[in-house]
C-alpha cells in the first residue's frame, strides 16, 4: 500500500471512449486490467466521468454544418467539436463494465454545463470554474497524484497539468493511458505536461 497522501485518479474509462463507443480511443479497454490492479495500492481513489447534456456546445451535431473534430472559437478559447458522446444516462456514459468501480471513494462528473466543455478533473475549460476535486483531495490530506485513463492527450493531460499548477506532485502512467492523437495532440500534450512538471512514467 502506498502512503496515505497518495491518490489514484482514473480519468473517463467509459464505454463511449472504448472500442465500439461513440468516441472510441484505440486500445482504450486494454488499460483496464492494469488500472484495476493499481486500485488496491492506493488509500484514495477517484474516478472521473464525462457527463454531457444532449445539447452540449462541444458536440458537432449541435453546430449545423460543422464536422466532427473541426475547431471553433468559444468564449473560453478554441474548442474541438466532438461526436456526440457520454450523454447523461446513456449506456455510453457508463463506466466500462470491466472497470472496478466499487473501490472508488469519489466519482467526479464533468462536462455537465451545456455551454462549456470540461477536459480537466479540476476545472472547466475556462480554467476558472472548479469541479471541487481540489478541495476534496486537500481535505483527505493528499499531496501526490497518479493519473491513468482516457485520453492521454486531452482529459488526462489537462487534469495532470492543472494538478501540477495547483501544487500537487503529479505522475502520469502512460502505459495505463491511451491517446486520441488528433493532429499531433499527443506530442503536444506530452511536451506541455513535462513543462508543467508532470512526471511521465511507463
Amino acid at each position: 500500500m502506498r502512503a496515505p497522501n497518495e491518490a489514484l485518479i482514473v480519468i473517463d474509462v467509459q464505454i463511449d471512449f472504448c472500442p465500439g463507443g461513440a468516441l472510441a480511443v484505440a486500445g482504450g479497454d486494454e488499460i483496464i486490467p492494469r488500472i484495476n490492479a493499481l486500485m488496491d495500492g492506493f488509500a484514495v481513489k477517484v474516478l472521473t466521468q464525462d457527463w454531457h447534456p444532449a445539447d452540449h456546445s462541444s458536440f458537432a451535431a449541435n453546430h449545423p454544418g460543422a464536422a466532427p473534430f473541426s475547431l471553433i472559437e468559444m468564449p473560453y478559447g478554441p474548442q474541438v467539436l466532438w461526436p456526440v458522446h457520454c450523454v447523461q444516462g446513456t449506456d455510453g456514459s457508463a463506466f466500462h463494465k470491466a472497470l472496478r468501480t466499487d473501490p472508488a471513494d469519489l466519482v467526479i462528473r464533468k462536462g455537465f454545463r451545456a455551454t462549456i466543455d470540461s477536459y480537466s478533473a479540476f476545472f472547466e475549460n475556462d480554467h476558472k470554474t472548479p469541479t471541487g476535486l481540489e478541495g476534496y483531495l486537500r481535505s483527505r490530506g493528499v499531496t501526490d497524484l497518479t493519473f491513468v485513463g482516457l485520453a492521454t492527450d486531452f482529459c488526462v493531460a489537462y487534469s495532470a497539468i492543472d494538478a501540477a499548477r495547483l501544487g500537487f506532485a503529479v505522475t502520469v502512467l502512460e502505459g495505463a493511458c491511451r491517446a486520441i492523437d488528433l493532429n499531433g495532440s499527443l506530442a503536444a500534450a506530452r511536451k506541455d505536461m513535462i513543462a508543467a512538471g508532470v512526471r511521465l512514467e511507463a
